[in-house]
């Protein structure tokens, strides 16, 4: 990706706060009253909401890593296309594409939609 930052967001340094599992530095990017929905789970509104659904997710594994292949933007939004690699809690690895859709408003994420398939990541 060449260049990261669209709608006021810089997207690379979005996910360096997410491959860090950083709630916190995560969170400023997102607007306040943002729509936050991970995968097929139903979305959710708002700081609280996303907090505890992020950190839900980060106790699930011990590690993940993005590696973006595509951006696409169009006016305040962005299609940001690639490959996660997550990390189970008993050290294996397992590699899953992604495609993730964002608007963005006076700087910060107010929809922020991942698409991708995480049955792989649970199985057993």
């Amino acid at each position: 990706m060449t260049e990261s930052s669209f709608g006021g967001v810089d997207f690379g340094k979005l996910f360096v706060s997410i491959d860090a599992m950083d709630t916190e530095g995560f969170l400023g990017f997102i607007a306040p009253d943002a729509e936050f929905r991970f995968a097929s789970a139903p979305p959710v509104h708002g700081h609280a909401a996303i907090r505890a659904a992020v950190d839900g997710f980060f106790s699930s594994i011990a590690a993940l890593s993005h590696k973006l292949d595509r951006v696409v933007a169009d006016g305040d939004a962005v299609v940001c296309e690639g490959e996660v690699t997550y990390t189970r809690h008993d050290g294996s690895t397992i590699a899953l594409p992604f495609c993730n859709l964002f608007e963005s408003d006076d700087g910060l994420i107010s929809v922020y939609r991942i698409y991708i398939d995480v049955t792989p990541l649970y199985a057993a």
